[in-house]
């Protein structure tokens, strides 16, 4: 009897053993596929496709299509699906975003006439420019109304593009583009409440970079920020503000925040993004779809543009 109860414990080991190694096995397959051959060829992985576009083949009509995709030799994409342009689709909210953007910026150039960024003389410039400016108050209401809209346009936008899965493949990479532009946008209005250099500026400053503090690792009093050495001395808000507290080095850095450094490199994004918009076929729409007319006199196909 004990010989037949032991025949099945011998033969359990060597099971577990077998099952161990087609896991290791599947295991070992599966990274190779996944991580090694990727690597052997990187420009076939789908997060290289999402960044660059493929090339096309060389031949005459694979130079045609390098034409017609080249947004710089061909502004519009070739084909594309009437219904990802109706305003009940889009709700233009990407075009008037970048209206509101050309409208701050001339604005903005206007206003750095009338403008000095030294405390005290800030405000007086302020107070002159909306009394004693012809025209004056209604620049600085186009300027301060453009930025309130400005920043409703772009959270609509990214809430339709949301929405619309507008985000998924291949666009993934122009919505991160997207989302840099969001904070970009929302930088710009904060920089610029500061400006004036009235209470509510001062405020708005002073309770922002307060919060800067508990940067993650950025701040003094955030994670991981002592045990990086953070200080109040040499932290996120301190760089800020150039200083411990919301004075005149924190009114210059706002001023060449705003005026200089965020809108230049918003302005790249912008390219990228408009770039990226037309090099992934246009906007996105909802399926393709004929009128009864059409049908009438023919079948009429939509194709959208053939992806690299």
């Amino acid at each position: 009897m004990g010989d037949v109860g032991s025949g099945p414990e011998k033969k359990e080991p060597p099971q577990l053993a077998d099952k161990a190694r087609e896991l290791v096995k599947g295991l070992t397959e599966k990274a190779k596929k996944d991580i090694v051959e990727p690597l052997k060829e990187p420009q076939k992985t789908s997060l290289y496709k999402s960044i660059f576009r493929v090339k096309h083949d060389e031949s005459e009509r694979s130079r045609a299509l390098g034409v017609l995709s080249n947004v710089f030799l061909h502004l519009h994409p070739a084909k594309i699906n009437r219904d990802a342009v109706r305003y009940s689709y889009t709700w233009g909210m990407g075009g008037i975003t970048f209206y509101l953007f050309i409208v701050l910026t001339l604005t903005g150039v206007l206003l750095m006439y009338y403008y000095h960024p030294t405390k005290g003389q800030a405000y007086r410039d302020i107070v002159y420019l909306m009394s004693d400016i012809p025209f004056g108050k209604i620049l600085r209401n186009m300027h301060r109304w453009a930025a309130h809209l400005m920043i409703i346009t772009v959270w609509l936008h990214m809430f339709r593009v949301f929405l619309t899965g507008s985000y998924k493949r291949p666009r993934e990479f122009n919505w991160v583009v997207g989302v840099i532009l969001l904070v970009l946008t929302m930088l710009l209005s904060f920089t610029g409440y500061l400006l004036p250099d009235d209470q509510l500026g001062f405020w708005a400053v002073t309770v922002g970079t307060n919060m800067a503090r508990a940067t993650p690792l950025l701040g003094h009093e955030g994670p991981l920020g002592p045990q990086l050495g953070m200080t109040p001395y040499n932290d996120v808000r301190f760089a800020l503000l150039g200083g411990s507290i919301v004075d005149a080095n924190a009114l210059l850095r706002a001023y060449i925040w705003h005026c200089i450094a965020i809108p230049l490199v918003a302005s790249v994004f912008m390219g990228v993004h408009f770039w990226r918009v037309r090099k992934d076929g246009g906007i996105s729409g909802p399926a393709p779809v004929q009128l009864e007319s059409e049908i009438k006199k023919g079948p009429t196909v939509y194709v959208a543009p053939q992806q690299g």
